[in-house]
């Protein structure tokens, strides 16, 4: 007799998230108190991102990657297998390598087929009222650029703010504090450009 769902089902990109931040705290032998004191959060925040029933924004996932060590793309994952004869060139929709942000509404796809070159390429994904996260942040060594491909959304550099519709595109310099959010009823797809590659 199947058993039947538990009415708090998580999303399977969400347990996936926080099982790769458990993994690897693991792997590098920190315990969950370690890591909450290195981003500033508590140890029952740090157990809801692993169990992934805790919203993990970009800021909060730059701190957990800096504590551990490795870059934000190290928590891209895939669902499929690329042909061997294409990785180094394609990517199919199907073979993305994803990143959900548990609780924010946003979803992340790698289109590069690396992360290695001179910049990356990824779909952002934005469900309405979805953000980047609640403050603006800043990456002193990567220049931004992005492509509205449907919906509409606000960016936010410093004190300026831009509502960004379909056809629209729009860049980031090197160091400017920015944030993004989906301020309309509908989804949202944004193309990011990186350049150097880094998440």
């Amino acid at each position: 007799m199947a058993r039947p769902k538990a009415e708090n089902t998580l999303e399977e990109e969400s347990v996936t998230l926080g099982q790769q931040i458990r993994d690897l705290r693991k792997a590098k032998r920190m315990s969950v108190t370690n890591l909450a004191e290195k981003i500033g959060k508590s140890v029952g925040y740090i157990s809801q991102i692993e169990r992934g029933i805790s919203a993990v924004s970009i800021p909060i996932l730059n701190k957990i990657s800096e504590a551990l060590e490795v870059q934000n793309s190290w928590f891209f994952h895939g669902t499929a297998v690329a042909d061997p004869t294409e990785q180094a060139h394609v990517v199919r929709k199907q073979n993305r390598r994803k990143l959900n942000f548990t609780g924010t509404g946003m979803v992340e796809e790698l289109l590069s087929p690396d992360l290695g070159g001179d910049v990356e390429m990824i779909m952002g994904t934005f469900q309405p009222g979805a953000a980047t996260g609640e403050i603006q942040i800043a990456r002193e060594v990567v220049e931004e650029s992005g492509y509205v491909v449907s919906g509409t959304i606000i960016v936010e550099i410093a004190d300026k703010s831009f509502t960004l519709h379909a056809g629209d595109s729009f860049k980031i310099n090197r160091g400017e504090f920015h944030r993004t959010h989906n301020p309309g009823p509908e989804v949202a797809e944004v193309i990011w450009i990186m350049s150097p590659p880094f998440y």
